[in-house]
């Protein structure tokens, strides 16, 4: 294995893999910058750039924008108070509140090393459990790897934050989602209603583009202004780097969590971080500081967010069990190339781990330094306002899902699983279980086949390590039904662990579009179910056993959101606000100022320093009081306002969807350039509300870095049906 690595090293030498690793490094600083895309984002924008690559090369890429699209989201979260990705806003707690201090540089200087320690300290993790973990996976058979594929897709549902009825319905939409196209074992074709379009099924790069890259347009593209004031950089580098030398021992916590966070299936770099954060507040013995500028606020946090993506990577590589979204398409990706990941990458491309290793190693450090060189100019970008950012990340994004195929299909359905994407996040469905399930579906289909045949009846499931996972699968449903047991005995709502999606942006939750979606999986499942019955014996046994089961979940669900809202309509609540007009208060409160941090060992750390929770309870408890004092008509008015913000949150989805449409008209018929010169202006002008001098500057650069694309890469462009002018 040391000569893997060292020749992995050497490789790093040839100047194309170092361009390509500067080049992903620079493009996920940029990439962490924008609100909501992250590390899922950056892999997905980049993959249709990798097509025509070498593997070393795409890797290199892919893994470069992957380590440090954390270190430059604390940007915004530190200048602004407004996070770049959802685990930056536990950054923002004590950053932004030294910013304010005028010690923005001393905050950013503890973040970007934190960022820095954490990518290093994971990419040591990932290369201790190639020669640990490495006879394990070896050793591994056929019912093993089916396991795992169980496992994965089972605990990112379980895991998820919102609630385990939503993460399974999910993730079971996911795996049926992947099985449309040609069967594994019969080669029969399934769910294709006689299209051949869809016989190779849905393109990876379109299915994570649309469920979470236009999904997080639709939901952001109202934001027309930054929310805070812009505070100055100041002084304080180096006291800031001294500073964070004596806090080693948050460091080396941070990252070691941030690890852990990423091996379990869906918990991800926000939940990671958030248990930094609470370890931070636990081991600390003043804690009056936290959540007003503490430095260890800091420095927990962004160790554990950079470590998380490598955590990911450890099971992704060694078991072919993606930890997170990002490591999901990687993983896809990987197979793109014929490297399949598990025992077989551990026997016939060691030396490609070990790329992974170093790249992840150097392009941390890269990226703190370029973080602290140019955080003059990635401030600046951090105040467009993501209306204007919208309309040029959406001619990325179908720019590169068309590059796969080359078939303007592939746009539609990416616009289409946009919408599906949206309502799922909008209603509290997580939407980590869905990608994971849709890049497992065929792994695991096969992996049961092939036990099947290979062992009589289901004796293999008396094997070791096969009881071992069902152990690792069975424990969080138990531990989730004493937690849901012990809180009914208590009267207090239960809550599920990990947050994989921010609660505050399920504006739909516990109203009647989510009792709608958990009507149309039902729905869904049921129809799948009876077309899968028309197949062979073996291409409509997985797809049944999963239509099944989803159908089962999604009842019990339709059911629960049913009384639920019949139980709030009764007690006079507002629909979509979680609860009756004490809704936010009590344990509830509690429960959103600490953001969820239960773990998947029932362990909930506290992330919010008393007093401002205190505050949270005391503030909810008075506006609980000035509700009832004011009689039904202040509860009727809290209740039509919140049913006008849902309203105005669809409209803009809505219209949203409706300008990506007119689009791909616009594509089909003149073209991509054609069509980009006249939707990036019209977006910029009515939806924006962007001045005329910045939208001829933007549609001008869009038009001329498109049109040279495919000089420098290997691009296509979409071609209309109307022949040019």
């Amino acid at each position: 294995m040391g000569e893997a690595a060292l020749a992995a090293l050497t490789s790093l030498a040839d100047p194309s893999l170092l361009v390509m690793l500067l080049a992903g490094v620079v493009a996920g600083l940029v990439i962490g910058l924008i609100p909501g895309l992250g590390g899922t984002g950056a892999v997905a924008v980049l993959m249709p750039v990798t097509f025509g690559m070498e593997a070393p090369q795409a890797l290199a890429l892919l893994i470069g924008a992957l380590a440090v699209v954390h270190t430059s989201d604390t940007v915004a979260a530190v200048l602004l108070g407004a996070p770049g990705s959802a685990s930056a806003s536990v950054t923002m707690l004590d950053g932004y509140a030294m910013a304010r201090k005028g010690q923005a540089a001393r905050a950013l200087s503890l973040a970007f090393l934190s960022s820095m320690a954490g990518g290093l300290i994971g990419a040591v993790g990932l290369t201790l459990a190639i020669p640990l973990a490495g006879p394990l996976v070896t050793s591994f058979g056929s019912p093993e790897l089916f396991m795992l594929t169980v496992l994965g897709v089972a605990l990112a549902a379980v895991l998820s934050r919102g609630n385990v009825a939503k993460g399974l319905v999910a993730g079971s939409l996911g795996l049926l989602l992947g099985m449309v196209g040609t069967s594994p074992t019969t080669a029969e074709y399934r769910f294709t209603f006689g299209s051949l379009f869809l016989g190779d099924g849905f393109s990876l790069v379109a299915v994570a583009l649309g469920v979470f890259g236009l999904a997080e347009i639709a939901s952001r593209v109202g934001q027309r202004g930054t929310t805070r004031g812009e505070v100055r950089l100041g002084g304080g580098w180096l006291a800031g780097v001294r500073e964070w030398a004596g806090h080693w021992a948050h460091v080396l916590r941070g990252s070691l969590i941030g690890i852990w966070a990423g091996v379990l299936p869906g918990i991800g770099a926000t939940a990671g971080t958030w248990l930094a954060y609470g370890q931070a507040v636990a081991t600390a013995k003043d804690k009056r500081k936290f959540g007003k500028g503490d430095p260890r606020g800091i420095v927990g946090p962004e160790s554990a967010n950079n470590s998380v993506e490598a955590g990911d990577l450890i099971p992704t590589l060694l078991f072919g069990i993606p930890g997170g979204v990002p490591a999901a398409m990687l993983l896809g990706m990987l197979l793109t190339y014929g490297v399949q990941p598990g025992p077989a990458i551990v026997t016939d491309h060691l030396d490609l781990m070990y790329l992974i290793v170093w790249s992840f190693a150097i392009a941390s450090v890269l990226g703190a330094l370029l973080c602290f060189l140019g955080t003059r100019w990635l401030a600046r970008l951090t105040e467009v306002p993501f209306a204007v950012l919208g309309p040029g990340l959406v001619v990325i994004m179908l720019l590169g899902a068309f590059q796969e195929s080359g078939q303007i299909g592939d746009l539609w359905v990416m616009v289409a699983l946009g919408v599906v994407g949206w309502l799922l996040k909008a209603t509290g469905f997580p939407r980590a279980p869905f990608l994971i399930g849709f890049v497992l579906a065929i792994p695991l289909e096969r992996y049961y086949f092939l036990t099947d045949r290979v062992y009589d009846g289901f004796g293999w499931l008396a094997r070791p390590w096969v009881l071992v996972f069902l152990a690792i699968l069975v424990a969080p449903c138990v531990l989730a039904l004493v937690r849901g047991v012990r809180a009914r005995r208590a009267g207090v709502r239960a809550t599920d662990s990990g947050p994989v999606e921010p609660q505050d942006e399920a504006v739909l939750a516990d109203s009647p579009w989510s009792l709608l979606t958990a009507a149309g999986a039902l729905a869904l499942f049921a129809a799948g179910f009876v077309v899968a019955g028309g197949y062979s014996e073996e291409a409509r046994l997985v797809p049944q056993l999963i239509c099944a089961a989803g159908a089962v979940v999604s009842a019990w669900l339709l059911w629960r959101e049913w009384t639920g809202i019949r139980r709030r309509k009764d007690s006079g609540g507002a629909p979509g606000a979680g609860g009756g007009p004490a809704s936010g208060t009590g344990a509830s409160a509690e429960a959103e100022a600490g953001s969820g941090l239960a773990s998947g060992s029932g362990t909930a750390p506290a992330p919010v320093p008393a007093e401002e929770r205190e505050g949270v309870l005391v503030g909810a408890a008075t506006a609980e009081a000035t509700a009832i004092a004011a009689g039904p008509e202040a509860t009727a008015a809290a209740t039509r306002g919140e049913a006008a913000g849902a309203r105005n949150e669809v409209a803009v989805a809505g219209r949203t969807f409706a300008w990506m449409a007119a689009f791909l008209v616009l594509v089909a018929l003149g073209g991509y350039i054609a069509a980009l010169l006249l939707f990036v202006p019209a977006f910029l002008l009515y939806v924006a509300r962007a001045r005329v001098r910045t939208v001829v500057a933007y549609t001008l650069v869009a038009a001329a870095l498109v049109g040279i694309l495919p000089a420098l890469l290997p691009v296509d462009l979409p071609i209309g049906l109307l022949p040019p002018m």
